[in-house]
């Protein structure tokens, strides 16, 4: 049985395809972690052979991701969550933790949030950007080309107004590359 509202915090893919029906989204800040590309992907923006890059939160105390909060829809928290621990924990790279967001309106509310283990295998946080750039631009996995996966959470983090500079740069470090 429900009781209460079901927050997801979400900072890549969830922002442009959450795969969930949702009551309600709200720009969201979460401290102490950053956005980064610091997992290898090894299904769905890469393969075992050629792993891509994705996105995870990865902690620095000093650090504050700015993402978007979805209020999952009243009736539909199980299924959501069925969703998302299959999309999320696909490899156990991501962890399942619960975080007090800030929302843009100044509420705060606890959160769904899936950060990356620094113990896991997949984890490579550290690699400089032009590593990061030469990966994401050759990689592809059963949901397609790593660099659309770039392109669409940089493209929607600028609309949102909420830009990533070290997104912006890789996107257009790939483009380039792609040009």
């Amino acid at each position: 049985m429900e009781t209460g509202d079901l927050w997801v915090f979400g900072y890549g893919s969830l922002i442009w395809n959450p795969g969930f029906e949702h009551a309600e989204t709200v720009l969201a800040s979460l401290p102490g972690y950053r956005r980064s590309f610091c997992m290898r992907s090894i299904h769905h923006r890469g393969t075992v052979a050629d792993p891509g890059l994705v996105l995870a939160l990865d902690p620095h105390p000093s650090a504050t991701c700015r993402g978007m909060a979805f209020r999952v829809e009243p009736g539909a928290h199980a299924t959501t969550m069925r969703a998302l621990r299959a999309r999320e924990l696909i490899s156990s790279a991501y962890v399942e933790e619960v975080h007090l967001v800030a929302l843009a309106d100044g509420r705060h509310v606890e959160a769904v949030t899936y950060v990356v283990d620094p113990q896991h295998a997949q984890y490579c946080g550290g690699l400089p950007l032009t590593e990061q750039a030469r990966i994401i631009a050759g990689a592809s996995g059963d949901r397609g080309p790593n660099r659309d996966y770039l392109f669409n959470t940089a493209d929607h983090l600028v609309e949102l107004g909420i830009e990533d500079a070290e997104l912006s740069w890789l996107a257009r470090v790939v483009r380039a590359m792609e040009g």
